[in-house]
């Protein structure tokens, strides 16, 4: 094992491994490494693009994905550097190579994060609906970062402070009982939960036009919706022949809101199950609504999106009817009433250009 397989904190004793590209266990059928001269980056796959790996449906995926905190230009694009700053040796390969690689990726251009796919699912047609269900999420290192930058975040102009354009870009750590640590700067860490779970999970729009990564739309993307973790089912509609799925922006943890802009931004090795739905049922309530929706064992989740936060807000309301009227028949004025007195609205994001509002509603009210 080599330096660069495995991670040393200054502040710690312990020695933890790197999960690299082809290294460590594969939990699907298939596998899908985050290619540095073949992950997208700063740009979703759209209509034009080539798959990376084609899949019947219900085939199960493991594939990796790459933070892009650490091989900013605003940080230096040298994540040796960057992460020995804080302390950290030892890097994931495919992120050391992409950095390293003559790759153009322009901040005013392109947005930051770094997108594994797509993946070709045979038999899907547009207007099907795309089920990803998140089997597992291993941690690729146990090291990540949380970043502000000026003119971002729920509070641009007044963080970062100071007139310096240099983002504040904190590392973060896993303690071996599996809590993030963030260090203070005085001594002291606070100490938190993670919740893992992909930022980005995508069908390719029917459009040949650059794709910009940042805003989320009805093709899914950065959606940054928290509770789309393990055991969690994101529903896409299908635009594209073959839908075109990708994944990306993995995250050991974030707060409704993500307010900084980013939140604990790390590597992860997703496995998924991809299965395409082609029942009427199902086709119609896609159409209806604004935007993708899920499950978990316990909730539905809509969502609202919209550049104006009010606005995502009505979006993610009249979701919730549309769900409420499709599934089960609940009149408009009683689903409004159920929503007022049962359902959380909460803000997904308010930092990636389209702000985001979901709607969890309990199944166990539903069972009539």
């Amino acid at each position: 094992m080599n330096a660069h397989d495995r991670s040393f904190f200054t502040r710690t004793s312990a020695v933890q491994t790197l999960l690299q590209p082809h290294r460590g266990p594969v939990d699907g059928d298939h596998y899908l490494p985050a290619d540095p001269a073949a992950v997208h980056w700063g740009l979703l796959p759209n209509a034009r693009s080539k798959p990376a790996l084609s899949v019947s449906s219900g085939a199960i995926v493991s594939l990796d994905t790459i933070s892009h905190e650490g091989i900013l230009a605003d940080q230096g694009r040298d994540p040796d550097a960057f992460f020995a700053a804080a302390g950290i040796h030892g890097i994931l390969h495919d992120t050391a190579e992409l950095a390293a690689s003559t790759r153009l990726h322009d901040p005013g251009v392109h947005g930051p994060h770094v997108v594994t796919g797509p993946v070709h699912i045979q038999g899907a047609e547009p207007g099907d609906v795309l089920e990803v269900e998140v089997l597992r999420l291993r941690r690729r290192a146990p090291y990540g970062v949380i970043s502000n930058r000026h003119g971002k975040g729920a509070l641009p102009g007044e963080y970062p402070r100071g007139p310096g354009p240099d983002p504040v870009s904190l590392v973060a750590t896993v303690d071996d009982d599996g809590r993030g640590r963030l260090p203070v700067g005085d001594g002291r860490d606070i100490r938190f939960p993670l919740r893992p779970f992909l930022g980005i999970m995508g069908t390719s729009p029917a459009t040949e036009a650059p794709v910009h990564s940042v805003p989320p739309g009805p093709h899914g993307g950065n959606l940054d919706v928290r509770h789309l973790g393990v055991g969690a089912r994101l529903f896409l509609p299908v635009a594209v022949e073959g839908a075109l799925f990708y994944a990306g922006d993995p995250h050991f943890s974030q707060g409704d809101g993500e307010v900084a802009l980013t939140a604990f931004e790390a590597p992860l090795r997703a496995t998924l199950r991809l299965t395409v739905h082609r029942d009427p049922a199902l086709r119609r309530l896609a159409s209806r609504l604004r935007a993708p929706f899920a499950e978990t064992d316990t909730e539905h989740i809509v969502m609202g999106l919209a550049t104006d936060l009010d606005e995502a807000m009505r979006h993610a309301v009249r979701d919730a009817l549309t769900l409420l009227d499709e599934r089960f028949s609940v009149p408009g004025p009683v689903a409004l009433a159920y929503l007022s007195a049962a359902a959380d609205f909460q803000v997904s994001q308010v930092v990636d250009i389209v702000k985001g509002v979901h709607c969890r509603i309990s199944k166990a009210d539903l069972t009539f």
